[in-house]
């Protein structure tokens, strides 16, 4: 099972544009940020859903812009998959397709929530309409792990894969270097289990100040060169670190460099 086409080279280095801090974000938006990562040579951008100050004018406007560029474009949307009753969310899912479709984009990027909070059966039953609605919409998602331990521990993950596939259904994933920390997980265990169905990468480093917090990979406390050596090389890498600078730009274009240049070390 592979969830990256055969011709995938290099992987490609895009930035999630929450790198850039919410405030700053905010003031701009997402739209001069993504402008930025293209100039700086960035293949793609991550739109965040919860960094949009307007999204009925936002998203079109970027996706105007997007089409002029070779651009790929992800869109993160914060609301869970499952509910709290452990019933898929339709109405989250609709509103996270629908803003996917208004921005162009291809992926969508959402966390399982609280999968099998009422029983894995009674959750289970929302695979054949999720099936359904995204296939009508023609969007991949990607499953994230998030920094809780309903969504985001690799007992959770597991179990929810697992009836996926059972239902049919065959996601792939977004594998967050550091929400792993968060959780109590070892990233490489999880990279080992899950790597095969990983097709979309955050990269970032941690450190523990106390407590996790979101560093460049250079100044990371956790083993991020064997972590990357051990998902597939060919997914593509988004920054999800801070970056912070004068100039911005040649921040960046060092930046996406080096995380497309780090492989096989």
């Amino acid at each position: 099972m592979s969830f990256l086409p055969e011709s995938a080279a290099l992987p490609d280095a895009l930035v999630s544009l929450t790198s850039f801090g919410a405030a700053e974000v905010c003031r701009h938006g997402q739209l001069w940020f993504a402008r930025l990562c293209h100039e700086a040579g960035a293949q793609g951008v991550e739109v965040r859903e919860e960094l949009l100050t307007d999204p009925a004018a936002e998203l079109p406007a970027l996706a105007e812009w997007l089409r002029s560029t070779p651009l790929r474009s992800v869109y993160s949307c914060p609301r869970p998959l499952f509910a709290a009753d452990g019933q898929l969310d339709a109405a989250a899912l609709a509103h996270a397709l629908a803003a996917t479709r208004t921005l162009g984009a291809l992926w969508l990027k959402m966390s399982i929530g609280h999968f099998a909070a009422q029983g894995e059966q009674a959750s289970a039953q929302g695979f054949a309409p999720l099936a359904q609605a995204l296939q009508q919409a023609g969007v991949t998602l990607l499953i994230e792990n998030d920094q809780t331990p309903q969504a985001g521990s690799l007992r959770a993950l597991r179990r929810f894969f697992a009836a996926a596939d059972a239902a049919g259904l065959q996601l792939p994933m977004t594998f967050d270097m550091g929400n792993w920390h968060y959780v109590g997980e070892c990233p490489l265990q999880a990279a080992r289990e899950l790597g095969e169905r990983v097709a979309y990468v955050h990269a970032k480093g941690v450190q523990h100040r106390g407590k996790w917090v979101a560093v460049p990979l250079a100044e990371s406390s956790a083993p991020w060169r064997t972590l990357l050596d051990t998902l597939p090389e060919d997914a593509p890498r988004a920054i999800e670190y801070p970056l912070i600078a004068d100039d911005l730009g040649a921040l960046t274009r060092t930046a996406l460099q080096q995380l497309r240049h780090a492989t096989r070390v």
